[in-house]
């Protein structure tokens, strides 16, 4: 006998698998109605998750109606979607997710003269602006995602952003629509005369039902409308009603659907309006010893007509200190402020806006508002500052403790700018009052804190908590004559109090609305009008407990491997292009699954399975985790620092367990015993790299690509080099260092080796050459775990046992010397061994740069290269672990030259990954996303730069131009009394 979940589970899934085979049939876009698909779009950037019926990526706006036709006949609802970095749970629900994003991006058109740009609306808005800054031009609302954010989500909630008390919100600078309606019609909504507003009326389909009935609507409800709206600008909730009552504009369906979430049309195309790009920026930052001190500042501030008012608290300065991506910060604060006020002033006036500065600090300090003020007045210093104030909500959501998170449910408040110290401090008494803390940032300028309470969903008592206090906090900015939802929309988070904040006629009219455009409440329902609870469908909530599961790295958090996966609350920094390292293959293929969020949501499915060991060998899971090149970036670039590089290691090893190890990754594994048997036979070990038949064989059998070009091996490598030299006739006054040859310089590229040795000694240092194992990297990469933790072990004892306790580690390599530092501590057990060794590893780049300022190395203003530009391009794992500052200082010591780095991410070789047949066009597509362009714009006397080995051989086969280490430069350098 079937249990009516059973049979309502196999009824869905019968449903699933009839319109996967329509759609597919139908579309050019792709249909995916697997369940590790339907898991990963289940959640967007909120604290809820649905799991839907598909996901479907159309190609245009015929794949987006076919869509709405085939889910009207089977009576499933739509549910459009951006980049799903919605706060609110927009872009969340049962029917099918349609992702605008992946393929929807094409800018079609960009007048400069008419400051206009038509777009499909998964284009991002950071696309949107590198397009138009050439003529001087941008889109005004300015959103902290703006690197991820699509126009289409945008205008789904009407977003608004640092820059709104000049720009406005996104309503403000929409001119046009192409949309899909309901009944799977497309429409054109743009300001309609009179006359063509009669035309549409008389049309017959739902666009005519809609042109006819819509203005009686607002009509019969005058009263309502012009009484129920609050009175503050900021509005990003409910239906625009208000908009459509204005007596002195046009009927403009367009901007009535801005803000409507998906839930009367899916916008396709979009005619906006740009604005002028301010030609400089200036910040005042003000330091505050309160986040209460700091908003009493906020009237003195607007009083000097800024751009923006900005709050960040020390729960954010504290966390951003924790992460290389952001630490640069504290070395611009004076002190240890409670909080900064970052004050904007924009224009074409640098002058202009630097005595704005300095008539705010004057004002500040006649009022005694704060302790400090910065002026940030160059691009330069405010690098730090944006960086960091862009990263607020990731970096609040990294002081997560297990399912205890900075929850978003009164954080979109926004009351008149006058009245926000007194309304914040009674919150901030009703969160005392519920024993709740909470991290502040947001804009005071507009009266909008961003304030999200730590709670844990799991806990009944504590979901009744939440609440209680939105209840409260939704009556306080009612009061203040203020608003519950200000730009992030009302989604599953505040949908539910909308009849209480609008008023029974008013909301009865907005659900007259909704079934004038949506008969048959298919898209995406349950938002704005007939909301379920607020505590209905929370991801954390619904999560069962994490099974029990043995792994072999040890993940440092409570909670083991799923909690590690489970940091990431899908924010979706991972999904950026066009800067930063994370995430590569996103930024090569657009796809969901290939983003960091993508992996850790497949992972927390995998680890919440009843058998995780099991669920972690499943083909389809190592499908969404292949791609990732295990850069590392993630772990410094991502806010809540899911490292996806331990994770994909940890889940190879089980599903090693589960089907057998590939002989491939045997054999990467195992690359120091390759390379150092290809040195011993070299050069016939050299001759399958360069015979095309044995290359077709390995491509064939092993599945090493044939198009990539092989290492050199070299017989007289560096232990043979090191071990038959002349013993080094200078003193070590700096005492031992001991320096690992590495796999790939010792046996491919010594001659890299060499100079490092060199310029050692001649600093003062006796090199100790650590070359009797491997520190486990390339086993570790390919899920060799054991193996891996066995070389680790034998590497650690090594040089514990032979080497001075205060010998610094160092190595020409960087993903070689950062598993030192790393890897070990999540491989080996806690010990005096592993501490010793983690805590002695040094760059190579610091002791040469040491060496040069004290004087123990000196390099000529004449060399070859004096007046040229290096061009240097940093390893993922030395960004993620230490930054590349040590080897940019190591490389401006050298006279005369000028040091460029590239704003590049990932090579794209990635150790073995680049070798592997099936990666290898992913890789070279990683390669050219900004890498290669870069090296090729690059003069012929430029000098090109890498530290690591995988980057060389990267840089060489994608522009055929050779890169050096850093060693080797210096090593040119060198005086004669040096050398």
């Amino acid at each position: 006998m079937t249990t009516s979940t059973e049979s309502t589970e196999a009824e869905r899934d019968a449903l699933g698998g009839d319109l996967a085979r329509r759609l597919r049939a139908d579309l050019d876009g792709e249909v995916r109605f697997d369940d590790y698909s339907r898991h990963l779009f289940a959640r967007d950037a909120s604290m809820y998750a649905i799991t839907p019926l598909g996901v479907v990526f159309p190609k245009h706006a015929e794949d987006v109606r076919a869509v709405v036709a085939a889910a009207a006949e089977h009576g499933v609802s739509v549910v459009p979607r951006g980049a799903g970095t919605s706060l609110a749970g927009q872009t969340t629900g049962p029917g099918i997710v349609l992702d605008l994003s992946r393929h929807m991006r094409r800018i079609i058109a960009l007048e400069p003269d008419g400051r206009t740009a038509l777009v499909e609306t998964g284009v991002v808005q950071d696309q949107l602006n590198r397009a138009a800054a050439p003529h001087g031009l941008m889109f005004g609302p300015d959103t902290s995602t703006s690197n991820r954010a699509t126009i289409g989500g945008m205008i789904g909630n009407n977003s608004a952003g640092s820059g709104s008390l000049r720009y406005g919100m996104t309503i403000d600078h929409v001119r046009a629509l192409d949309v899909v309606l309901a009944d799977a019609t497309t429409a054109h909504l743009a300001p309609l005369t009179a006359r063509e507003h009669a035309d549409r009326a008389r049309g017959t389909g739902l666009d005519g039902r809609i042109h006819r009935e819509l203005p009686a609507l607002v009509a019969a409800h005058t009263d309502a409308i012009a009484a129920g709206f609050p009175q503050h600008w900021r509005r990003a909730g409910g239906y625009r009603l208000d908009r459509l009552a204005r007596e002195d504009a046009p009927f403009d369906l367009a901007k009535f659907v801005v803000g409507s979430e998906g839930t009367l049309a899916i916008s396709t195309r979009a005619l906006v309006d740009l604005v002028p790009k301010p030609q400089h920026t200036v910040f005042a930052v003000g330091h505050f010893t309160s986040v209460a001190g700091a908003i009493e500042a906020t009237q003195d501030a607007l009083a000097c007509g800024p751009a923006a008012v900005e709050l960040m608290d020390r729960t954010i300065l504290d966390l951003s200190r924790q992460k290389i991506e952001y630490a640069s910060l504290s070395t611009v604060l004076e002190g240890d402020p409670d909080a900064l006020l970052f004050v904007s002033f924009t224009g074409d006036d640098e002058r202009e806006l630097t005595a704005s500065v300095q008539r705010l600090t004057k004002l500040w300090q006649k009022h005694g508002h704060g302790y400090h003020t910065l002026a940030a007045v160059t691009p330069a210093d405010q690098t730090a500052l944006l960086k960091v104030r862009k990263s607020s909500l990731g970096l609040l959501m990294a002081a997560s403790e297990g399912t205890r998170r900075p929850l978003a449910f009164i954080e979109d408040t926004a009351v008149d700018p006058v009245h926000l110290s007194a309304y914040t401090a009674r919150l901030k008494k009703v969160l005392d009052r519920h024993g709740l803390s909470a991290g502040f940032y947001g804009h005071c300028s507009v009266g909008c804190l961003h304030i999200r309470p730590f709670l844990d969903v799991t806990d009944p008592a504590q979901r009744q908590t939440m609440r209680e206090v939105a209840e409260e906090i939704k009556d306080l900015v009612t009061e203040y004559g203020g608003v519950n939802s200000s730009e992030h929309g009302d989604g599953l988070a505040r949908s539910e109090f909308n009849r209480e904040l609008f008023g029974d006629e008013l909301y009865e009219a907005m659900r007259r609305v909704k079934g004038l455009f949506d008969p048959d409440n298919r898209l995406n329902p349950g938002k704005i009008v007939d909301a379920p609870a607020m505590t209905d469908h929370l991801r954390d909530a619904a999560l069962p407990p994490a099974p029990g599961l043995r792994t072999r790295l040890d993940f440092e958090v409570a909670g083991g491997m799923r909690a590690a996966a489970d940091r990431c609350m899908n924010i979706g920094l991972c999904r950026k292009s066009d800067v930063g390292t994370m995430c590569p293959s996103y930024m090569a293929t657009r796809n969901e699954e290939d983003s960091t969020r993508g992996r850790a949501g497949a992972l927390v499915k995998a680890l919440s399975a009843p058998d995780p060991h099991k669920a972690l060998g499943d083909k389809r899971l190592h499908e969404v985790l292949d791609l990732c090149l295990m850069c590392k970036a993630c772990k410094s670039e991502c806010p809540l620092g899911v490292d996806m590089a331990s994770l994909k290691a940890e889940a190879l090893s089980h599903h090693h367990d589960e089907h057998g190890i590939p002989l491939r990754s045997r054999i990467f594994g195992a690359i120091r015993l390759l390379n150092r048997l290809g040195s011993a036979t070299a050069p016939l070990s050299n001759l399958p790299g360069r015979i095309p038949l044995l290359r077709r064989l390995l491509h064939r059998t092993v599945g090493i690509t044939p198009h990539r070009p092989m290492p050199r091996y070299a017989r007289r490598n560096l232990v043979r080099w090191f071990g038959r030299r002349p013993a080094a006739a200078v003193a070590a006054p700096r005492g031992t260092v001991v320096m690992l040859a590495d796999s790939f310089t010792t046996y491919t590229e010594p001659e890299i080796g060499q100079a490092a040795v060199e310029l050692l000694e001649r600093s003062g240092w006796a090199v100790q050459l650590e070359s009797g194992g491997c520190c486990g990297r390339a086993a570790l990469s390919k899920g060799l775990l054991d193996e891996a933790s066995d070389k680790a072990f034998q590497l650690v004892h090594r040089i514990t046992e032979t080497s001075p306790p205060d010998a610094p580690i160092t190595g020409c390599e960087p993903s070689c010397l950062m598993t030192l530092r790393d890897e070990h501590k999540a491989l080996l057990p806690l010990d005096s061994a592993r501490e010793a060794v983690t805590g002695r590893v040094r760059q190579l780049e610091e002791l040469l740069t040491e060496a040069i300022d004290e004087g123990a190395l000196t390099l000529r203003t004449d060399s070859w290269l004096s007046g040229r530009t290096l061009l240097y391009h940093g390893h993922c794992h030395q960004k993620a672990e230490v930054g590349t500052a040590a080897t940019v200082a190591l490389l401006r010591r050298i006279p005369g030259v000028e040091v460029t780095e590239i704003d590049a991410g990932c090579c794209g070789m990635a150790g073995s990954f680049g070798f592997e047949s099936e990666h290898y066009d992913v890789s070279m597509t990683v390669g050219e996303d900004r890498l290669f362009p870069a090296v090729r714009a690059a003069s012929e006397d430029t000098v090109v730069v890498a530290t690591g080995a995988s980057c060389r051989q990267q840089i060489f086969h994608g522009t055929e131009r050779n890169a050096w280490h850093p060693v080797q430069l210096v090593r040119e350098a060198l005086t004669e009394a040096s050398r």
